[in-house]
């Protein structure tokens, strides 16, 4: 007699096909979202931009924002945002802000930049150095920096944390995680456990289980007006069974409210002297 076929043979590796299909599917579908999620703020801007300097296309309108955005070290999303939200120039006025007061940056107390940061810190350098400053103070290596733009949360900074956790949160614009809990309620947010928290829907805390978290602390970064500027969150990899000191409660409020404040500044300087280089640009454009 012949030798039975064996009824697993050919099958075993069908269920991690199938895991590494729905892999790519999900992986695919966050890169969608993120897309649709980034694409309507520069859009818009491209838009503006092009009907207000009659620029002969919106190539030309992209070329201006990505240009200034190198220049001044300010990312894309956050320049088209702010030409969205800032009122336009008088028409045919030479300044877009004319008479503007421009003040020096505030303090940053306990957060240490980057000796190549340079006199003009970038706000890339700023958030790095808050980072390290809140995972120093929290004890431990896993963190993201979000701002707040436009209604949502973006992922600006982070460090040990998965690709699958940094697109699955490139973008949070829902209520069921601990950062868009603290920044709706302009306080910080503990969650002990991931894995029992109620704060959590479910496929928001697989994925924060998946990058090795199982606690975290999330923090709302506030201008001196109580603005929400953004957030910042350390991940635990192991339940928290105590909370912070008081000492580190303490310096997680100074941390904050400095960068918050530096945010503030930020927007209403450094960002308004990109708006003022494009529009200059843009006037002499033929």
């Amino acid at each position: 007699m012949g030798q039975e076929p064996d009824a697993g043979a050919g099958t075993t590796q069908e269920p991690d096909a199938r895991n590494d299909e729905l892999q790519q599917l999900t992986e695919e579908n966050l890169a969608l979202r993120n897309r649709a999620l980034a694409h309507p703020t520069v859009s818009a801007a491209q838009g503006i931009l092009k009907e207000r300097y009659r620029l002969p296309g919106l190539q030309a309108a992209f070329d201006l924002l990505r240009g200034t955005s190198q220049t001044y070290n300010i990312r894309l999303h956050t320049l088209a945002d702010a030409v969205i939200r800032i009122p336009g120039p008088e028409p045919r006025s030479v300044a877009w802000f004319p008479g503007r007061a421009r003040t020096g940056a505030p303090p940053l107390p306990g957060i240490t930049l980057a000796r190549d940061a340079g006199p003009a810190v970038p706000q890339g350098a700023v958030l790095s150095a808050v980072l390290e400053r809140v995972l120093d103070i929290t004890e431990t290596d896993m963190g993201n920096v979000q701002l707040a733009e436009r209604q949502l949360l973006r992922l600006d900074k982070h460090q040990g944390l998965s690709r699958r956790f940094t697109d699955f949160f490139a973008f949070v614009d829902h209520a069921e995680t601990s950062c868009s809990q603290a920044a709706q309620a302009r306080q910080q947010v503990t969650v002990r456990d991931v894995e029992t928290a109620t704060v959590f829907d479910e496929r928001s805390r697989q994925v924060i289980l998946h990058a090795g978290s199982r606690a975290c602390h999330s923090v709302p970064l506030l201008d001196e007006q109580g603005i929400l500027r953004g957030v910042i969150s350390s991940h635990h990899a192991r339940p928290l069974t105590a909370g912070l000191t008081q000492s580190q409660l303490e310096a997680l409020r100074t941390a904050s409210a400095a960068v918050g404040q530096w945010l503030s500044w930020h927007r209403r300087t450094v960002v308004l002297d990109a708006l003022e280089h494009l529009h200059r640009t843009a006037r002499r454009t033929p």
